[in-house]
């Protein structure tokens, strides 16, 4: 199809993408973000809804660059990313060099969303005779199109991305990106995507349920949402308000069984109760930047050592070993093994123990019982820490804004930090965890170190001096000290 083709006709249309879409009255706020996306008119009706998703923001007067979509779940997000990705590739006309070979690239979160993903936008060209006749291939992961653009969906790697020239990107799901290499996916691919998109004026589209105030989608939501700009339109609704028809009980359920979590799963907001741990300036003047991984253990230091045993899986056994300088938490060691067996790992840290002149390790409270025997046939004495992770990491809170740790640039450990959930609770109380599908084993025994380590602060014995009176009221000489 070389002719351009309107966003509304090709959505609207049984003989192109409105014949995978269905009844079009469930759709009509997406239809009006992407119109006004595409810079095409609006009625006086639609504009209203447009203010009210749009933040009361003017209207773009050209195509935007970047189209971000804050929505609930259940709220079509899939299946417009579906959809739109094939109108990208199909329905637009494109800057490409002879011999250049041009793809539309969808990015999942995951293999198993990526390949929903994939069989919607299947669904779609199987729905209309029209489309399927632009089909010249169909792979496992990729369409290639008479055209000559390929649409792909891939699970996110900001590494996969390099090196394509790309017509355009749809980001799903973005806010629940997951990569164990990096605490930012979102940020790291988006910086990869930008330089494939700029030669052929390809246009971005984020589309995500939020999460926390962390990430890609929220800086863009608080940059841009409600700004007028012509480069930039975010758009955020609930999930009744991009698909109406949504069962109202499903809905009320959830928001009974969770009213904080269904304010961001439902009504497309920000979790204020989830925030760092740590905040990025904080963790940063804690890494010692040049120094080596492990520091040599040093003649006449006191060492301490503090360990997360795992007994396989995907969790790494990890240990700590630091020390202190006057009141600042030195961490020497910081090691993680994974997919080994865990009583050879438990030698190899006891040795690690001996080296630093380290006697007695403490351990993550919910160790199991095997651990003090492995510990004690390695020839330690090993203690169960008498609190359990989370409240460790608030205790040692303290020594990390105040500026008092050191730790190594340990790509993994920073990760975990940076990564960590603060959660407030409807009781009040806070708790820190890792986030879902994460892993916290390196961040874990790093802050049960520092609990080991902290300066104590007990309060000050402060002398109170209270004198004696006689009968008269005169002061007798000498008094009395009490603490």
């Amino acid at each position: 199809m070389a002719n351009e083709v309107l966003i509304d006709r090709a959505l609207r249309d049984r003989g192109m993408l409105g014949a995978g879409l269905g009844p079009l009255a469930t759709w009509q706020t997406w239809l009006i973000a992407l119109k006004a996306a595409f810079a095409l008119p609006l009625t006086a009706k639609e504009r209203e809804l447009f203010h009210v998703i749009a933040g009361e923001r003017g209207l773009p007067k050209h195509r935007v660059r970047d189209l971000w979509c804050v929505v609930g779940r259940r709220g079509g997000k899939s299946r417009m990313a579906a959809a739109l990705a094939i109108y990208l590739a199909l329905f637009q006309k494109h800057r490409l060099s002879p011999g250049e070979r041009g793809m539309c690239l969808v990015i999942a979160g995951t293999t198993e969303q990526a390949r929903v993903v994939f069989e919607y936008i299947k669904g779609f060209l199987e729905a209309s005779p029209a489309l399927q006749r632009e089909v010249v291939s169909l792979k496992r992961q990729e369409i290639e199109l008479r055209n000559g653009i390929v649409i792909a969906v891939h699970s996110n790697s900001f590494r996969s991305v390099r090196g394509r020239t790309l017509v355009a990107c749809v980001l799903d799901e973005v806010s629940f990106w997951r990569d164990e290499t990096t605490a930012t996916p979102d940020v790291e691919t988006y910086r990869a995507i930008l330089p494939a998109l700029a030669t052929t004026n390809g246009m971005l589209i984020g589309i995500s349920t939020p999460y926390r105030k962390l990430g890609l989608l929220h800086q863009k939501h608080r940059d841009h949402f409600g700004v007028d700009g012509d480069d930039v339109l975010v758009v955020q609704g609930a999930s009744k308000t991009f698909h109406p028809v949504l069962d109202d009980t499903v809905v009320a359920a959830q928001r009974a069984a969770d009213p904080t979590a269904a304010l961001a799963e439902w009504d497309a907001e920000f979790r204020a109760d989830i925030g760092a741990y740590l905040e990025d300036d904080v963790l940063d003047a804690a890494v010692e930047h040049g120094r080596p991984l492990e520091l040599q253990p040093v003649a006449g230091v006191v060492y301490q050592a503090f360990t997360d045993a795992n007994a396989g899986g995907a969790d790494s056994y990890t240990i700590a070993i630091g020390h202190r300088e006057g009141d600042t938490c030195v961490v020497d060691v910081v090691r993680g093994r994974s997919g080994k067996d865990p009583k050879a790992v438990t030698e190899e840290f006891a040795q690690l123990c001996t080296d630093y002149r380290v006697h007695t390790v403490v351990g993550d409270n919910f160790a199991r019982d095997w651990v003090q025997g492995a510990w004690r046939e390695a020839g330690k004495e090993y203690r169960k820490s008498p609190k359990p992770k989370g409240e460790l990491y608030l205790e040692c809170l303290p020594t990390w804004t105040r500026g008092l740790v050191q730790i190594p640039d340990h790509a993994r450990l920073i990760r975990e930090l940076r990564l960590l959930e603060r959660r407030t609770h409807r009781s009040g109380k806070d708790t820190v965890d890792h986030p879902r599908a994460g892993h916290d084993d390196h961040a874990n025994v790093v802050c049960g170190l520092l609990n080991l380590l902290r300066p104590s602060r007990e309060p000050e014995k402060i002398p109170i001096c209270i004198p004696f009176f006689d009968h008269s009221g005169c002061t007798v000489p000498g008094g009395s000290s009490l603490w």
